[in-house]
């Protein structure tokens, strides 16, 4: 697994969508998810699974109607991986809601 060299809002998006998925995801169903267009999305999950993140494979429901859907899940490095990156962003970004500091009234000294 390769780590990811680009970590974009969007793919934020993506990762947290598939993270919070009960089993495997469909493009589509992420589409609607995450509000971002079909442009952004199914690159994302191209590169995620070029990079190792997640395995994909076509829906064989031969019950439902509809063309086939490509399914969409983490590998086990891909999911800790994932996990430990919306974890670090979101330390981040407690981090930068927390106020700055205020300074002191008092002269500095030296």
């Amino acid at each position: 697994m390769e780590p990811l060299l680009r970590v974009t809002a969007p793919t934020l998006d993506v990762v947290a969508a598939l993270l919070a998925a009960e089993g495997p995801a469909w493009g589509l169903q992420l589409i609607k998810v995450i509000g971002r267009p079909s442009g952004t999305v199914y690159p994302i999950l191209e590169r995620l699974e070029r990079q190792g993140w997640i395995d994909s494979s076509w829906d064989d429901d031969a019950e439902r109607s509809g063309p086939r859907r490509r399914l969409y899940e983490f590998t086990a490095d891909g999911r800790q991986a994932a996990a430990e990156l919306i974890d670090a962003r979101r330390a981040a970004d407690a981090a930068a809601a927390r106020p700055a500091p205020r300074p002191s009234s008092r002269p500095v000294t030296s």
